[in-house]
């Protein structure tokens, strides 16, 4: 596993590439790292929150694809029916969009920092947008 960092708002989070079950969603994390952006609360799936990246490509289709991540799992929806997104949940999910679910390959697990997750998107709910940086260690 290729170890990471995530720095979401003012917290640091460890984490580890999900690359034995997600290795072409894995690569191109790697080749975006380090992978900078926004995130913002998630408005139909729950205590999540996600990146819209609009119509960006990553060159990826599904593969250990998900619409129920886990608290501290991070999902890459390759776009479709839907716009290209990546979602990070810290409580109960059901990934969704105005389209209907949707589905993620889940690329990375948070592994040290998890007391502070449930905070961030509570921080991203009543304050607004959070820097997002996903950085290899």
């Amino acid at each position: 596993m290729i170890k990471v960092r995530v720095i979401a708002g003012p917290y640091t989070f460890g984490a580890v590439l999900e690359d034995e079950k997600a290795p072409k969603t894995c690569e191109a994390i790697l080749k975006a790292m380090p992978f900078e952006s926004q995130v913002v609360h998630v408005r139909w799936s729950g205590e999540g929150v996600w990146v819209p990246l609009g119509d960006r490509d990553f060159g990826v289709g599904y593969e250990n694809h998900t619409s129920y991540p886990a608290p501290g799992q991070m999902i890459l929806y390759p776009g479709g029916i839907s716009e290209t997104e990546i979602l990070l949940a810290y409580g109960g999910v059901h990934f969704a969009s105005k389209m209907g679910q949707l589905a993620g390959n889940h690329f990375l697990t948070l592994t040290d920092g998890l007391e502070n997750l449930h905070d961030l998107g509570v921080k991203t709910l009543w304050q607004g947008a959070q820097p997002l940086r996903i950085e290899r260690v």
